[in-house]
Protein backbone atom coordinates (compact mmCIF):
# COMPACT_ATOMS: atom_id res chain seq x y z
CA UNK A 1 0.00 0.00 0.00
CA UNK A 2 1.51 3.33 -0.82
CA UNK A 3 1.08 6.25 1.63
CA UNK A 4 -1.13 9.05 -0.25
CA UNK A 5 0.49 12.19 -1.39
CA UNK A 6 -1.25 15.06 0.18
CA UNK A 7 -1.18 18.57 -2.41
CA UNK A 8 -1.29 21.77 -1.04
CA UNK A 9 -5.15 21.85 -2.57
CA UNK A 10 -5.34 18.66 -0.26
CA UNK A 11 -4.48 20.44 2.68
CA UNK A 12 -6.58 23.60 1.97
CA UNK A 13 -9.86 21.57 1.38
CA UNK A 14 -8.86 19.51 4.53
CA UNK A 15 -8.35 22.19 6.55
CA UNK A 16 -11.97 23.78 5.75
CA UNK A 17 -12.28 27.69 5.29
CA UNK A 18 -10.81 28.50 8.83
CA UNK A 19 -7.00 29.03 7.12
CA UNK A 20 -8.80 31.86 4.37
CA UNK A 21 -10.75 33.07 7.47
CA UNK A 22 -7.79 33.49 9.50
CA UNK A 23 -5.14 35.23 6.71
CA UNK A 24 -7.97 37.36 5.67
CA UNK A 25 -8.79 38.68 8.98
CA UNK A 26 -5.05 39.48 9.62
CA UNK A 27 -4.81 41.12 6.07
CA UNK A 28 -8.09 43.48 6.74
CA UNK A 29 -7.37 44.03 10.78
CA UNK A 30 -3.77 45.29 9.32
CA UNK A 31 -4.73 47.21 6.46
CA UNK A 32 -7.45 49.20 8.79
CA UNK A 33 -5.06 49.49 11.58
CA UNK A 34 -2.56 51.19 9.23
CA UNK A 35 -4.74 53.63 7.83
CA UNK A 36 -6.06 54.49 11.37
CA UNK A 37 -2.20 55.34 11.98
CA UNK A 38 -1.34 57.33 8.91
CA UNK A 39 -4.89 59.34 8.90
CA UNK A 40 -5.08 59.92 12.35
CA UNK A 41 -1.16 60.89 12.87
CA UNK A 42 -1.10 58.96 15.72
CA UNK A 43 1.34 56.29 16.92
CA UNK A 44 0.05 52.83 16.66
CA UNK A 45 0.46 52.67 20.81
CA UNK A 46 -2.13 55.50 20.74
CA UNK A 47 -4.38 53.58 18.35
CA UNK A 48 -4.23 50.81 20.57
CA UNK A 49 -4.93 52.91 23.26
CA UNK A 50 -7.69 53.84 21.86
CA UNK A 51 -9.01 51.01 20.66
CA UNK A 52 -8.81 49.48 24.41
CA UNK A 53 -10.61 52.39 25.57
CA UNK A 54 -13.95 51.21 24.19
CA UNK A 55 -14.05 48.35 26.64
CA UNK A 56 -11.67 50.31 30.17
CA UNK A 57 -12.31 53.63 29.28
CA UNK A 58 -9.61 56.14 28.43
CA UNK A 59 -8.85 56.79 31.63
CA UNK A 60 -7.48 53.34 32.30
CA UNK A 61 -6.60 52.88 28.65
CA UNK A 62 -3.99 55.66 28.09
CA UNK A 63 -2.36 55.65 31.92
CA UNK A 64 -2.52 51.63 32.16
CA UNK A 65 0.78 50.65 30.54
CA UNK A 66 1.63 48.97 27.57
CA UNK A 67 -0.42 45.97 28.51
CA UNK A 68 -3.50 48.62 27.41
CA UNK A 69 -1.74 48.32 23.84
CA UNK A 70 -1.84 44.84 23.69
CA UNK A 71 -5.73 44.49 24.36
CA UNK A 72 -6.17 47.45 21.91
CA UNK A 73 -4.45 45.34 19.35
CA UNK A 74 -6.34 42.07 20.93
CA UNK A 75 -9.51 43.86 20.48
CA UNK A 76 -9.21 45.46 16.91
CA UNK A 77 -8.00 42.25 15.32
CA UNK A 78 -11.25 40.43 17.07
CA UNK A 79 -13.45 42.72 15.14
CA UNK A 80 -11.73 42.54 12.25
CA UNK A 81 -12.27 38.74 12.05
CA UNK A 82 -15.57 38.61 13.41
CA UNK A 83 -16.78 41.37 9.87
CA UNK A 84 -14.26 38.28 8.33
CA UNK A 85 -15.97 35.62 9.41
CA UNK A 86 -20.07 36.91 9.45
CA UNK A 87 -19.26 37.73 5.78
CA UNK A 88 -17.16 34.06 4.87
CA UNK A 89 -20.18 32.48 6.01
CA UNK A 90 -23.02 34.70 4.89
CA UNK A 91 -21.32 34.78 0.81
CA UNK A 92 -22.87 31.35 -0.18
CA UNK A 93 -26.42 31.40 1.77
CA UNK A 94 -26.91 34.79 0.20
CA UNK A 95 -26.99 34.92 -3.78
CA UNK A 96 -26.57 39.06 -3.70
CA UNK A 97 -23.35 39.13 -2.27
CA UNK A 98 -21.97 37.20 -5.16
CA UNK A 99 -23.10 39.75 -8.08
CA UNK A 100 -20.07 41.67 -8.05
CA UNK A 101 -17.45 41.13 -5.67
CA UNK A 102 -16.27 44.92 -5.74
CA UNK A 103 -19.44 46.60 -5.60
CA UNK A 104 -20.22 44.16 -2.69
CA UNK A 105 -17.02 44.83 -0.83
CA UNK A 106 -17.77 48.39 -0.95
CA UNK A 107 -21.25 48.33 0.53
CA UNK A 108 -19.96 45.52 3.24
CA UNK A 109 -17.37 48.34 4.20
CA UNK A 110 -20.17 50.92 4.39
CA UNK A 111 -22.48 48.47 6.09
CA UNK A 112 -19.09 47.89 8.38
CA UNK A 113 -19.43 51.57 9.19
CA UNK A 114 -22.53 51.96 10.03
CA UNK A 115 -22.70 49.33 12.29
CA UNK A 116 -19.44 50.20 14.20
CA UNK A 117 -20.23 53.84 14.53
CA UNK A 118 -23.66 53.79 14.89
CA UNK A 119 -24.06 50.36 17.80
CA UNK A 120 -20.71 49.17 18.85
CA UNK A 121 -19.34 52.69 19.69
CA UNK A 122 -21.94 54.09 20.85
CA UNK A 123 -22.43 50.76 23.65
CA UNK A 124 -18.32 51.06 24.45
CA UNK A 125 -16.90 53.54 26.49
CA UNK A 126 -15.37 55.58 24.11
CA UNK A 127 -17.02 59.13 24.59
CA UNK A 128 -19.19 60.19 22.01
CA UNK A 129 -18.58 62.70 19.38
CA UNK A 130 -20.54 65.24 17.53
CA UNK A 131 -21.13 64.16 13.93
CA UNK A 132 -18.65 65.20 11.71
CA UNK A 133 -19.51 64.78 7.51
CA UNK A 134 -15.55 64.68 6.53
CA UNK A 135 -14.49 62.22 9.61
CA UNK A 136 -17.65 59.89 8.56
CA UNK A 137 -16.49 59.77 5.07
CA UNK A 138 -12.80 59.52 6.11
CA UNK A 139 -13.69 56.45 8.01
CA UNK A 140 -16.25 55.05 5.62
CA UNK A 141 -13.60 55.27 2.81
CA UNK A 142 -10.79 53.15 4.77
CA UNK A 143 -13.41 50.36 6.26
CA UNK A 144 -14.67 50.09 2.30
CA UNK A 145 -11.15 49.67 0.99
CA UNK A 146 -9.40 48.25 3.77
CA UNK A 147 -11.73 45.91 5.07
CA UNK A 148 -14.34 45.66 2.59
CA UNK A 149 -12.76 44.89 -0.58
CA UNK A 150 -10.13 42.16 0.79
CA UNK A 151 -13.02 40.56 2.82
CA UNK A 152 -14.98 39.90 -0.54
CA UNK A 153 -12.52 39.17 -2.93
CA UNK A 154 -10.50 37.06 -0.51
CA UNK A 155 -14.03 34.94 0.33
CA UNK A 156 -14.72 35.26 -3.32
CA UNK A 157 -11.62 33.81 -4.45
CA UNK A 158 -11.89 30.60 -1.60
CA UNK A 159 -15.44 30.00 -3.13
CA UNK A 160 -15.08 30.08 -6.70
CA UNK A 161 -11.64 27.92 -6.15
CA UNK A 162 -13.58 25.02 -4.80
CA UNK A 163 -16.81 25.41 -7.42
CA UNK A 164 -19.03 25.64 -4.02
CA UNK A 165 -20.59 29.07 -5.27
Amino acid sequence: MEPKIITESDALTSAGPWRTIILTGLLAGTLDAVAAIVVSQASPAAVFRFIASGAFGAGQAFSGGDVMIIWGVFFHYIIAFSWTVLFFFLYPAWPLLRKNKYITGLLYGIFVWIIMNRVVIPLSEIAQRPFNLKGALTGMSILMVAIGLPISILTHRYYTRRGIV
